[in-house]
């Protein structure tokens, strides 16, 4: 079973930028694809980003792309989630997980969710 911890989160102002870890002991992450997601209380998981493990590829949802970017570092067996510009609507707890990327991920088809790490963003 893959164990995965995401850290990263803190209070930023609107505007600022911040950079989410997702990392795994004891597996390699090269052979999962990897997907970010976000929840606030009373609303469904939503799936922002994923990362294939086949390619490069990278998928955002449409409320993040052009301000998040989603990397994969195989040397630190890390995944990446940069936020830039943002929002106080970005305001949520971040979860990484394992699955297939092959479009903007579906919480309900990913795995080996890790704890989260609050998102704040507020002046």
């Amino acid at each position: 079973q893959v164990q995965l911890v995401e850290s990263g989160g803190a209070l930023v102002q609107p505007g600022g930028s911040l950079t989410l870890s997702c990392a795994a002991s004891r597996t390699t992450l090269d052979n999962y694809g990897i997907g970010w997601f976000r929840q606030v209380p009373g609303k469904e998981r939503e799936g922002i980003s994923c990362i294939s493990n086949l390619d490069t590829s990278t998928y955002y949802a449409e409320s993040v792309k052009r301000r998040f970017i989603t990397s994969r570092d195989r040397t630190n067996n890390t995944i990446y989630l940069q936020m830039n510009s943002l929002k106080p609507e970005d305001t949520a707890v971040y979860y990484c997980a394992t699955g297939t990327c092959w479009w903007i991920p579906d919480p309900r088809r990913y795995e080996n969710w890790g704890q989260g790490t609050q998102v704040t963003v507020s002046s």
